[in-house]
């Protein structure tokens, strides 16, 4: 039977960065996925994700994402490809919403240069914006689009070079514990390993068995829509317009991206039903389409042209929306981070401390906030 340092179950970001990390490292690691990433059956996929500092969601991830920065450009200059793309980004609502004061908590906290933009301002600068009167805007230079099938690409690329073994089309169906590690139970075969990552997303509630614990996770059905706006309309494009986050409604999130080639891509962010990867409707209604139009003409008039393309990612949530980077016990089996819906732009930093982890007994980032302890 094969013996590896690691074994990580699923190559979705995480799994495609924790992979990378280790085999750079040099641990002898071996890593599985039911598919061949990147694939369109999890979350990662999209054509485009945002990475952004001001983060509404709370100050504790700015750490996080200054480091991927890193991360990323360190992985562009070893895939000698282009990952990601500076546009800048607003996030736009009432002045008191929570998109507006989370995003200023983080700057305030962590001294990030921003701009605060009435409606007025924010639409002379950013001709595509259009907010209502009473909304304001917290504007960071910094933030941008990751193109996140490149980035898993190059992430596995290099794990190959740096001698990691893949198995793709190949799912883990179970783990056991003996005296000498872990034995992973494939389709196909049986594998010896020391430690086990499992970022297995939407998938892991199908390995509680396995994991011997419940997981209080939810799989939501999440919607993306690119329309094609005016051939002559150079509004939309990334030089003049940056990523957004939008508050249409109170405690509402809808994202907005310019055009890089693929349309105007558009979401609500945590508007989908509850379901599971072997049961969700792949399908994208005429209504869902249109209902995404509508939003997206009241923010950006004029890029809801012709539907280019809609799809259906999963998130995998938890209660607060936190993630989880935990040992379960024993500390064999490290769980990766079901991420919530806004996980992708950290995966370059959470692959590198799950090498940390696993390698030295500890972090260099606090991973703290996201133990498992918080559900007990």
């Amino acid at each position: 039977m094969p013996h590896f340092d690691v074994g990580i179950l699923g190559l979705g970001a995480m799994g495609s960065a924790s992979l990378h990390a280790l085999a750079q490292r040099g641990a002898r690691v071996i890593g599985f996925d039911q598919y061949a990433p990147p694939h369109a059956s999890g979350s990662t996929h999209g054509h485009t994700r945002i990475i952004r500092e001001a983060y509404y969601e709370h100050p504790l991830y700015v750490p996080l994402v200054r480091r991927a920065y890193e991360r990323w450009a360190d992985l562009e200059r070893e895939a000698g490809t282009t990952l990601w793309m500076q546009t800048g980004g607003v996030m736009v609502g009432p002045e008191g919403g929570p998109l507006v004061q989370g995003a200023l908590a983080s700057v305030q906290t962590h001294r990030i240069p921003h701009e605060i933009l009435d409606a007025r301002t924010l639409s002379d600068r950013f001709p595509a914006y259009h907010a209502r009167p009473d909304w304001v805007a917290v504007f960071e230079r910094r933030a941008g689009m990751l193109f996140p099938e490149r980035c898993v690409e190059a992430l596995l690329a290099g794990a190959r070079r740096h001698g990691a073994e893949l198995r793709l089309n190949e799912a883990v169906r179970r783990w056991s514990y003996d005296t000498r590690g872990l034995t992973l139970e494939t389709m196909t075969g049986k594998y010896s390993v020391d430690r086990l990552v499992v970022a297995a997303g939407p998938w892991l509630p199908n390995l509680i068995d396995s994991l011997g614990v419940q997981l209080p996770l939810e799989i939501e059905r999440q919607l993306s829509h690119w329309f094609r706006p005016a051939a002559n309309d150079d509004r939309f494009v990334p030089s003049r317009c940056p990523i957004a986050l939008w508050e249409p409604r109170d405690g509402e999130v809808f994202a907005t991206f310019p055009d890089e080639g693929h349309g105007v891509k558009c979401g609500a962010h945590h508007a989908g039903a509850m379901t599971s990867p072997d049961s969700v409707d792949r399908t994208v209604s005429d209504a869902e389409n249109e209902s995404a139009r509508r939003l997206l003409e009241e923010v950006m008039p004029g890029a809801g042209g012709r539907l280019r393309e809609s799809r259906v990612c999963l998130y995998t949530n938890t209660p607060d929306r936190h993630f989880i980077i935990d040992w379960l016990e024993g500390s064999r089996v490290l769980v990766v981070s079901p991420c919530s819906g806004h996980g992708f732009k950290f995966a370059s930093s959470i692959g590198e401390s799950v090498s940390q982890l696993i390698l030295d007994g500890r972090s260099s980032l606090d991973l703290s906030p996201f133990s498992l302890a918080r559900f007990r």
